[in-house]
């Protein structure tokens, strides 16, 4: 229900490592998510080393966009590595992009989760305009998930009711982006995804805390869920 983001600085003055953070988190936290902030500060090895200390689902989000070899490439090495999946940007397109990384992805053993939208206002201008192509498109290649924003609930929705239990769906945009935990998990989504409002807190672990409980009276609310 809550996807961790580990994007540095951590703690409320920047003083915390990772792995402080997600052994305090780690009873909260479906997953933890590492992006290419994660990959500048700790490296290959930061990777490698987070990996042997963390059992819970692992998604690197490198938001993937390019042809399906240079994609393919970072997938082997990101396999090599044990993550569990990996976001990559839906506008690229199925044909000598997505289709090709997905079949790869199954073969090695990792998911793909597609970015639909995005939580920045950009994203109106020319992502959303292509919304249910690119669920349709996540679908018809087989993908795990997308990504789809907290801060627009009503896409949250509308991929509901495209895609039934056949894509998990995976919301970022809690917190300093303006969403309030819980407002996708209402609409449909699998998972929340937050960074900030859990990394950077002065506790860390009581910030997943609260937000774990309030997604859970959240999905009991909106679910009926037990």
């Amino acid at each position: 229900m809550l996807v961790v983001a580990l994007d540095p600085p951590f703690g409320h003055a920047g003083g915390l490592d990772h792995r402080d953070v997600v052994k305090v988190t780690s009873p909260y936290a479906a997953a933890f998510k590492i992006g290419l902030p994660f990959l500048l500060e700790y490296g290959v090895d930061g990777i490698r080393a987070l990996r042997e200390k963390v059992e819970k689902p692992l998604i690197a989000d490198f938001k993937l966009a390019d042809i399906a070899d240079v994609m393919i490439s970072t997938l082997r090495k990101l396999a090599s590595l044990k993550v569990t999946a990996v976001i990559a940007h839906g506008f690229v397109g199925a044909e000598g992009a997505l289709r090709e990384l997905v079949q790869e992805a199954s073969r090695v053993g990792v998911e793909v989760i597609v970015v639909a939208a995005m939580t920045h206002r950009g994203s109106v201008v020319f992502m959303d305009k292509h919304f249910d192509e690119v669920v349709n498109m996540s679908l018809e290649l087989g993908a795990s998930g997308v990504v789809i924003p907290a801060t627009r609930p009503w896409l949250v929705k509308r991929a509901r009711e495209l895609a039934g239990g056949r894509l998990k769906i995976y919301s970022p945009g809690i917190g300093p982006q303006g969403a309030e935990p819980g407002t996708a998990i209402c609409m449909g989504a699998d998972y929340e995804i937050v960074g900030r409002a859990i990394t950077r807190a002065e506790d860390p672990g009581d910030a997943a805390k609260s937000i774990y409980l309030k997604l859970l009276e959240v999905s009991r609310k909106c679910r009926g869920s037990q």
